[in-house]
């Protein structure tokens, strides 16, 4: 019995240092292969009924679909950058004009800190022009940092890797379509009838779990669109649907979302002397923060069978651990181990 424990024990051991080992090293660069892996479970559904709908085979399905969704993402990104890249050669060419308006604004500012300060102690007024000064410097050199050549070269050094991880994770994604069903086949031939049962019934959960965090996500993107274009039809509502579409895209990066647009906005207007509408645009920022922080946790509860707090927990603990990924990761976690418990795999009757 003691030999069996020690064979027992010893096999536990070298399995959790494999599992260690795939997680820091292999983990890390299959990315690309896992999300196409992820995304082919969550297209199968839809594959599967277009097969029943039209009565085609396997392959004519996922060729179907893949088309349909690569048409999509294109179409969206084609629109979005188009119009993006357009906004940014109109302010190539007006920004002569907005750096010569800044140093306008700065002369004014000073002058009108010399009225204010009249009358004064002379300290209080060199230490106030001095954090004045600070202040403006230190936005100097945040936009000069942020347009640094180091800062420019490192993401163009950066595209490439990105293209060849996207190329990858495109051509994994319509292999696992393909596969998918064989892959079933192969993973069910090493179970046995009541471990295959379980499996069933956690593959089947899991899937109503990934159609309710899909229905979340687009259910709480579509009140961020809304409320940014609405938003920004109030404020400047000539970039109203360009601007409405290009947020609403970047918000689903965690915690900054929206903010990675509006702010730098912001506070170029502010700078510029405009700050009428900068104010405007940083209030509408925080609005949509609110939206998704409160929203976004209560609809993926409900939507995928969570309380918000284990939600939001799970989120954020994902997103920690595996950056942009771990948001969804987090929960599904969860649920997979909410699953796997509902089907026995987990047993949790115990005391202390």
């Amino acid at each position: 019995m003691s030999k069996w424990l020690t064979k027992r024990n010893l096999i536990i051991t070298l399995s959790v240092i494999f599992i260690i080992l795939i997680l820091i090293f292999i983990l890390p660069v299959s990315l690309p292969i896992i999300s196409a892996l992820l995304t082919a479970l969550i297209i199968d559904p839809l594959v599967r009924l277009t097969e029943n709908k039209f009565k085609w085979n396997r392959k004519l399905s996922v060729i179907s679909v893949f088309m349909f969704i690569l048409a999509f993402i294109t179409f969206l990104l084609y629109f979005t950058v188009t119009r993006l890249i357009g906004k940014i050669i109109d302010f190539t060419k007006a920004a002569p004009d907005y750096f010569n308006s800044l140093s306008g604004v700065w002369i004014d500012a000073q002058s009108k800190l010399f009225q204010y300060t009249s009358g004064m102690p002379d300290d209080v007024v060199k230490a106030i022009q001095k954090e004045f000064k600070n202040g403006f410097e230190t936005i100097r050199e945040s936009i000069l940092n942020l347009l640094s050549y180091e800062k420019i070269m490192v993401l163009m050094t950066d595209i490439p890797n990105f293209l060849v991880s996207f190329i990858v994770f495109i051509i994994a994604l319509f292999l696992f379509m393909l596969e998918l069903p064989e892959l079933k086949r192969l993973l069910f031939r090493h179970l046995t009838t009541a471990t295959a049962e379980k499996v069933r019934f956690m593959i089947t959960r899991l899937n109503s779990v990934i159609f309710g965090f899909l229905k979340a996500q687009l259910l709480v993107s579509l009140i961020i669109l809304a409320v940014t274009f609405v938003g920004l039809l109030l404020i400047i509502p000539k970039y109203a649907v360009v601007m409405s579409l290009v947020i609403w895209i970047i918000d689903v990066i965690p915690i900054l979302g929206s903010i990675i647009i509006l702010a730098p906005w912001s506070l170029y207007l502010f700078i510029s002397g405009d700050v009428a509408t900068g104010t405007q645009l940083a209030i509408l920022a925080a609005v949509l923060l609110v939206i998704r922080r409160t929203v976004e946790p209560k609809v993926m509860g409900s939507q995928i069978g969570l309380s918000p707090l284990p939600t939001l927990i799970a989120m954020f603990i994902g997103l920690k651990l595996f950056g942009f990924l771990g948001f969804f990761i987090g929960p599904l976690a969860v649920i997979l181990f909410t699953t796997a418990r509902e089907a026995g795999f987990i047993k949790m009757n115990f005391r202390i």
